[in-house]
């Protein structure tokens, strides 16, 4: 079990890494605004976070574990930041709580902590971010 001040090194660590994050798909959004693929902006913010040496998977395949089966590939993230932050890139006129929900699994799935939502179809991109724990 890991000691309070480990805790709070992780948290700090999660909190930077989301802020870079942040910092990074906002660079992106202005450069390019809303209505494009989603492919494109997950593109373009894969290659700002390794401006910043930040080290992220794009489309990583996790398997899913019911009692006695597994299903290999069952699901793909759209970025994986430094096995501590899932990123699930939107480009929709409204975000559902099925968006959440499937951000909430991903994240119970695989054992991260933080996801973050971002919707790339808002005109204002801090509009466009939900913040998703896993407790």
């Amino acid at each position: 079990m890991k000691n309070l001040s480990q805790r709070h090194g992780d948290t700090e660590k999660i909190n930077s890494l989301s802020g870079q994050l942040i910092a990074a798909a906002i660079e992106v959004h202005k450069a390019l605004g809303p209505g494009l693929l989603e492919s494109v902006y997950q593109k373009c913010l894969a290659y700002e976070l390794h401006k910043l040496d930040i080290q992220c998977e794009l489309e990583k395949r996790l398997s899913v574990r019911y009692k006695d089966l597994i299903f290999e590939d069952a699901y793909r993230t759209d970025i994986i930041i430094e096995k501590e932050l899932i990123v699930e890139i939107k480009a929709v006129e409204t975000i559902l709580p099925v968006h959440k929900a499937q951000l909430l699994s991903y994240l119970k799935l695989s054992g991260v902590k933080l996801g973050l939502l971002i919707n790339f179809n808002v005109p204002l991109l801090k509009n466009g971010i939900t913040r998703v724990i896993n407790n």
